[in-house]
């Protein structure tokens, strides 16, 4: 027993050692849009901090889903948050799957610059969208009588690039639309398109469902921020992804110079082989000439040589 779980724990150390080593390979050729990403995630945080200066809170607009959805209260105004808080951890955590698990799609870093380029590209039309138009926040700490529905000017320069916590918590007039499906959507897409469960996929787009009840009935956002933003995201991720190269297949022989192959992938690629060259085909790419059949023999037409007398070909003498 100790034996079993010494030799597991080495083969499980050594596929962790070959692909922290390739993401490292990956992070040093890629660590410029990585940067570039996280960088406009702070001039997003804090365009909607700044934006905070300009709200003045006023009667709440009609709404059609204030009407259909019962109000859930600050006191269970949570329960949006806590929703999305396990939609962020658990993208966060596949996309690091391939560090433990052997069923490997995708590699971490390229994963997230492409996320970050659904997340950029998404952000700065919001940006440009709840500048052109500040209306009244419906959130509770944002409507008439708030102490924190209108922000004080800063004392300070440096009080304007601060954006934690405060500036993420109890934000007021950057509303269409809406940034927590930016991120669910984003995730969801992803996860369908690079994901191998099924199920998950199907309970994602359920979830993604919900966060947008959720966001409505506890009143953080209006209706058309989050139909906007279900419009809007997928559309800017349809079309930036095919901007963007395709990440390579693990599986494929261009994926093998990035990262040893498995036990498992060895033996699929030896099957694959040898199921070429039962069918007359080896691996190798100058074998891949035109045959021509002669008496249910197979020959190649840059090489045929002599042919014998009273030989058939294609059923002519």
């Amino acid at each position: 027993m100790t034996l079993y779980i010494s030799r597991e724990a080495s083969k499980l150390w050594k596929r962790l050692w070959a692909e922290i080593t390739t993401e490292i390979n990956l992070l040093a050729e890629n660590w410029k849009y990585l940067l570039a990403g996280l960088i406009f995630q702070y001039i997003h945080g804090l365009a909607a901090r700044s934006i905070h200066y300009f709200h003045r809170p006023g009667p709440l607009l009609q709404d059609v889903g204030f009407y259909l959805l019962p109000e859930l209260g600050p006191e269970r105004a949570y329960i949006s948050e806590m929703l999305f808080t396990f939609v962020f951890l658990s993208f966060f955590l596949w996309t690091f799957h391939p560090f433990i698990f052997k069923s490997k799609r995708i590699y971490t870093v390229l994963i997230w610059c492409r996320v970050l380029a659904f997340l950029c590209a998404s952000q700065f039309l919001r940006i440009i969208t709840f500048y052109s138009t500040q209306l009244p926040g419906p959130n509770y700490h944002c409507r008439e009588g708030s102490e924190r529905a209108t922000l004080p000017r800063p004392e300070k320069l440096i009080e304007a690039f601060i954006i934690v916590p405060r500036g993420i918590i109890y934000g007021c007039g950057d509303l269409i639309f809406s940034s927590h499906m930016i991120f669910t959507l984003v995730f969801v897409r992803t996860y369908n398109k690079y994901g191998t469960r099924r199920f998950i996929k199907l309970c994602s787009w359920l979830i993604a469902v919900a966060q947008s009840l959720l966001i409505i009935a506890s009143r953080k956002h209006y209706s058309v921020d989050v139909v906007v933003a279900w419009y809007t995201v997928n559309l800017v991720v349809f079309f930036v992804d095919k901007k963007l190269p395709e990440l390579p297949d693990r599986t494929s022989g261009a994926a093998t110079l990035l990262l040893p192959l498995s036990a498992k992938e060895k033996d699929i690629r030896n099957k694959d082989e040898d199921h070429k060259m039962i069918n007359g085909n080896s691996g190798d790419p100058i074998d891949w000439r035109q045959r021509t059949q002669m008496n249910g023999k197979i020959a190649d037409d840059a090489n045929m040589g002599p042919v014998h007398a009273g030989t058939t070909m294609n059923g002519v003498l």
